[in-house]
This record gives C-alpha cells, sequence and structure tokens, in this order.
C-alpha cells in the first residue's frame, strides 16, 4: 500500500505494483519525497517524471530505471540494470552501486553519478547530459556522443568514444584503447575547472590534474562550416 506522511511517502512493492508506483509518482507535485522499499529487481521503476521531487529506491532495480527523467532527483541505493537513466533530459540521477550497459543512452541533460563501475556502451549516443562514474566503464562507452561531459574516476575499456563528437571524455586511469577517432586532448584551465565542478557536484574527492581528456579529432566529419559558407555563396 502507498502510504503518505507529512514529510514522506513510501512505497512497498512486495505489494504495489510498479505500475501503481509510476502512476502515483508522475502524480506528484513538486517538493514530495517518497521512499520506494523492495525493489527487487523491477524493472521500469520511476520512468517518465516531470515534477522535482526527491525518490530513494532502497535496493537493486532492474532495466530503464529513471528513463526518461525530467527534473526529479533519484537516487538508487543498491544497483541498476541495462539503460539507467536512458533519454533524461534534466534532473539527477545517482545510483550507489553498479550498473549494467548503456548507462545514460541518448541522455540530453541534467546529471547521472555511478559510484561503482558502469558496464558497456556508457554514455552511448550523449546528446548533453553530464556523466560521472566513480569506477571504470567497459567498452565502447561514450559510443558516438554527440554532446555533454563524461567523467570516468577508474579505467576504461576497449574502444572509448568511438566516432565521438562534441563530447568531452575524462579519464583518471587507463584507457584499452581509443576508438575511431577519439584522441587525446590537453587539459587546458578552462577543462581543469570544468572538471573539477562535476566532481563536486558528483561528490568526489578526485584530482582534476590527474585525469586526461579525450574528444574528437574530426577527421569523421563529413559536415564542414567552410561547406555552409561555399553554399551561401551567390
Amino acid at each position: 500500500m502507498i502510504e503518505g506522511t507529512v514529510s514522506e511517502t513510501q512505497v512497498d512493492l512486495r505489494s504495489d505494483s510498479t505500475s501503481e508506483l509510476n502512476q502515483a509518482l508522475h502524480r506528484a507535485g513538486d517538493g514530495s519525497r517518497w521512499r520506494i522499499a523492495h525493489p527487487d529487481g523491477r524493472h521500469n521503476l520511476a520512468v517518465g517524471l516531470t515534477a522535482e521531487i526527491d525518490v530513494r529506491i532502497d535496493g537493486q532495480v532492474g532495466y530503464y530505471c529513471a528513463g526518461m527523467n525530467q527534473r526529479a532527483r533519484v537516487l538508487v541505493e543498491g544497483s541498476a540494470g541495462v539503460g539507467v537513466a536512458e533519454n533524461m533530459m534534466s534532473g539527477s540521477v545517482r545510483v550507489r552501486g553498479n550498473v549494467s550497459q548503456s548507462a545514460g543512452a541518448t541522455a540530453h541533460g541534467g546529471l547521472l553519478v555511478i559510484d561503482g563501475n558502469a558496464g558497456a556502451r556508457c554514455g552511448i549516443s550523449l546528446k548533453g547530459a553530464d556523466i560521472v562514474v566513480g569506477g571504470d566503464v567497459g567498452h565502447v562507452s561514450a559510443f558516438m556522443a554527440q554532446a555533454g561531459r563524461l567523467v570516468v574516476c577508474g579505467d576504461a575499456g576497449d574502444a572509448l568514444g568511438d566516432s565521438v563528437y562534441e563530447t568531452r571524455i575524462y579519464v583518471r586511469g587507463r584507457v584499452k584503447s581509443l576508438g575511431a577517432d577519439c584522441v587525446a586532448k590537453p587539459m587546458r584551465d578552462e577543462h581543469l575547472a570544468e572538471l573539477a565542478e562535476l566532481l563536486g557536484a558528483a561528490g568526489f574527492d578526485a584530482a582534476p590534474a590527474e585525469f586526461t581528456r579525450y574528444g574528437s579529432a574530426r577527421t569523421l566529419y563529413n559536415y564542414h562550416v567552410d561547406d555552409a559558407r561555399q553554399e551561401q555563396r551567390p
């Protein structure tokens, strides 16, 4: 049963369904607080939220938790399955444990923080969100990432940043291999400041100077600004 108090609404998923939970969260007003017990690896929890609410999930979650999030602050006190915070638009999602593949896929905005490790394809096709990972990321992370930032406090697997566009990637540890068109780039003052801000927002105390920045060599682009200028000439 979904039970409300003055400060927090509590939901026990051993008695309530995923559908009932999500419907209640969609009706919630700004400023409300929710605590979800016994998620037991269920999929699609807290998806499509649009209100500025706080949602704490006490345990492991399955696929696509907090997908399409807008404005809500979601905390998972456990690990998460495939596609956590997929297509997030704004707000924040934090996972205290590890996550499976495709974390933050296609996310347009907001902040995703993963305290543990992330599987393959973390930040695939990223479109503007920020992802900060306390541990390692798997292979093909930031594949075709278009905008936003990916911060990895541990190591990265094969083909990091394959076909990356304008996403900035910061890795503290070792990179097994770089993907097509992804290269190491110098860390200027603006990047050190940007990274310090991201680490601070995530609550990590790693030193920005210990990271290497990676990004696009821009050799795979098929469209150049010079082409646009040429098209405009009479």
